[in-house]
């Protein structure tokens, strides 16, 4: 599986990013799909997951702010960032599950959020 990220930036607080991710496979060999996101010195982070039936899942720390989706026409997932804070600044992953359980990853987005 290959996966594009792009829709990174520099924003102000309290603005709005979409990131995009595009799949290099049908849906029918996808489970899930997702984004990690790592700031500098700090652990990774599981942003949110969607899985093929359309079942989402947030961490807290985004809850009400970040909307995942998917448009499986073309092959593409969104994460849309509203209301965006300094401590959201990291590089952000696309990532997918296949059908076989295996996890790949996109290349980073930088997402950078000042105050």
């Amino acid at each position: 599986v290959q996966l594009q990220a792009s829709g990174g930036g520099l924003v102000r607080a309290g603005g709005s990013l979409r990131l995009s991710c595009a799949v290099s496979e049908s849906n029918n060999n996808i489970n899930a799909m997702g984004w990690y996101r790592q700031a500098p010195g700090k652990q990774r982070e599981l942003v949110s997951t969607i899985t093929n039936h359309g079942r989402t899942n947030y961490a807290d720390s985004v809850k009400g702010r970040f909307t995942i989706s998917s448009d499986s026409a073309k092959n593409t997932v969104y994460l849309q960032m509203n209301s965006l804070k300094p401590e959201d600044t990291a590089d952000y992953y696309c990532v997918a599950w296949d059908v076989r359980g295996d996890l790949s990853w996109g290349q980073g987005t930088q997402v950078t959020v000042s105050s």
